[in-house]
């Protein structure tokens, strides 16, 4: 019985290290425009092999993202955008796939190229990076789409410069990889374009994780911790213990 105590507090311990580790994520981007927290739990999952049938395990499961909607914060920002729920906007990942983000802060290079404010491409609806011609005025509509005055041209002469793919996905059907961005997860279904209003202009999603609920959560988790820690200590005595009286025989 005590190997049975010493495994369970065991694995309890390492899934509730590897929790304390994303509500750390999730309090790290507290701040960060647009982020979706991590949800996680954790379950108890029998151990597979031959004569393991008796064990079982603790194990920590990342489940997904929050679907809840941050705050909405009015910036009057040209090139702000704050995604509608359930839409997201496509990017051009580092290693040149398509992934998924909420964060709308959008920024232009000296090229005329229109990224991210971590520098991906953000991509068309044509699946192209999106650039946009010298200007002296410009505007995002709700679809997306974005109109420019030409430098040195009067307002009449406004002109479409190129429209925002955006995706409507719920998040079940999306995973979140290492580089923090959305992508479709196996299995699911495809993202699909977004229809009508998908964002509003001038404006930004704020995080959706409640620092109040994390800051709970990771005192919870470590007190947690130490509860497991104390069974491990306890089944180690108890063992000493019982070996002693064998012994003494």
């Amino acid at each position: 019985m005590t190997d049975r105590a010493l495994y369970i507090a065991m694995t309890g311990a390492s899934a509730t290290l590897r929790a304390q580790a994303s509500v750390a994520q999730n309090l790290a981007n507290s701040d960060t425009v647009g982020f979706q927290a991590t949800l996680d739990g954790t379950v108890a999952a029998p151990v597979a092999g031959a004569g393991l049938a008796s064990r079982v395990a603790a194990e920590h499961r990342t489940l997904g993202v929050s679907s809840d909607s941050g705050a909405l914060l009015n910036t009057g920002g040209e090139l702000d955008v704050a995604l509608r729920p359930g839409n997201w906007l496509a990017v051009q990942a580092s290693d040149g796939s398509t992934a998924y983000t909420r964060a709308g802060d959008l920024k232009l290079s000296p090229n005329g190229l229109l990224t991210t404010a971590s520098g991906l491409s953000v991509l068309g609806a044509d699946g192209a990076p999106v650039t946009i011609p010298p200007y002296q005025s410009l505007s995002i509509a709700s679809d997306g789409t974005i109109s420019v005055v030409p430098q040195g041209q009067p307002a009449s002469t406004m002109s479409e410069a190129g429209r925002l793919q955006v995706v409507t996905a719920s998040t079940n059907d999306l995973a979140r990889a290492d580089d923090g961005l959305m992508r479709a997860a196996p299995g699911r279904t495809v993202p699909v374009p977004a229809t009508g209003a998908s964002l509003t202009s001038g404006a930004l999603e704020q995080s959706n994780v409640d620092a109040s609920a994390m800051l709970v959560s990771m005192i919870q988790l470590a007190r947690q911790f130490e509860m497991q820690v104390r069974v491990l200590h306890s089944a180690d005595e108890n063992a000493k213990s019982a070996n002693a009286l064998l012994s003494s025989r």
